[in-house]
């Protein structure tokens, strides 16, 4: 750690100088970056929501997203949003008339909203496959809950050697995974996201603008978010139904999609996985305030 190194050598000089604030420096540095450190765990164990057993998921490549029962100007403003979200972490955007795999629909009543599309496609949000959606009690709280967005995400094991399917679905044979390259520590599987659904229950997002209710959209389109997270310690937009001045995405939000996106999620422990993004982002979140970053 030659920065730190050279940080106590000149607060050494400065003992001979007689100049006291250069050791506070050094644990001022220190103890700056173990905070960061426990705060960026303590936010990724909050907020990320896999299905149990697997990994964090994201968009492979391509995204589009659809809006419905909300008027032209303001649907066309979230797209917009989340599309500018997605671009810059490196996915892309589909063009108009695209198949939309993130789904936002307004709704007078949220609740009511959920249930009868459940009732309509149960299929669509349960598709039966191993570790492709969280638990039966989360899509029972996706229906009853009374939050002013909710949403379901479907997400593909898929084996990265064959760019197949990884487990079996209701009716099929079983899939042959290779495991070409992996070990005990690593892992052939990806989580890929397949489609999102996110309903805005308009009447209880009042007083707030369509800024806001965008950047929250996109975070909990491009990621898998714990409803149940609570975000009141971290400069994050999903705390913005408990502090309406947050006006959209944050850089804490922002270094989170980037480390998602930037990680190589190939450990074979989901644990190890979610550690990963806990590395980068902590290094993200350092270099930002000027500190020391180890190298990974």
């Amino acid at each position: 750690m030659a920065f730190v190194a050279m940080l106590m050598g000149l607060a050494l000089a400065g003992a001979v100088s007689q100049e006291p604030e250069a050791p506070t420096q050094v644990g001022d540095i220190v103890v700056q970056g173990r905070r960061i450190d426990d705060q960026v765990r303590r936010f990724i164990d909050e907020v990320a929501a896999s299905p149990t057993g697997r990994g964090p998921a994201r968009w492979r490549d391509r995204i589009c997203v659809g809006v419905a029962n909300i008027r032209g100007d303001a649907a066309q403003y979230v797209v917009d949003r989340v599309s500018q979200a997605a671009l810059d972490i490196g996915l892309d955007p589909g063009e108009p008339g695209c198949q939309p795999n993130i789904l936002i629909i307004g709704a007078s009543d949220g609740a009511a909203m959920a249930r009868g599309l459940v009732d309509a496609r149960r299929n669509v949000f349960w598709p039966g496959g191993s570790g492709m959606n969280r638990s039966r009690a989360a899509l029972e709280a996706f229906q009853q809950s009374d939050r002013a967005v909710r949403w379901w995400h479907i997400s593909t094991p898929i084996d990265s050697q064959t760019g197949q399917l990884a487990v079996r679905l209701p009716g099929e044979e079983a899939p042959t995974v290779s495991r070409t390259g992996a070990g005990r520590l690593r892992t052939t599987i990806r989580n890929d996201l397949n489609r999102v659904i996110i309903i805005l229950d308009l009447a209880q997002a009042e007083g707030l603008n369509f800024q806001q209710l965008a950047d929250y959209v996109a975070m909990v389109a491009l990621a898998q978010v714990d409803p149940d997270a609570d975000v009141g310690d971290y400069d994050s937009v999903l705390g913005l139904f408990a502090d309406a001045g947050i006006q959209g995405l944050t850089d804490w939000d922002k270094a989170y999609l980037k480390a998602l996106y930037a990680a190589e999620l190939n450990q074979s422990a989901a644990t190890h996985q979610l550690g990963e993004l806990r590395g980068l982002m902590a290094r993200d979140r350092k270099q930002s305030e000027g500190l020391e970053v180890d190298q990974p």
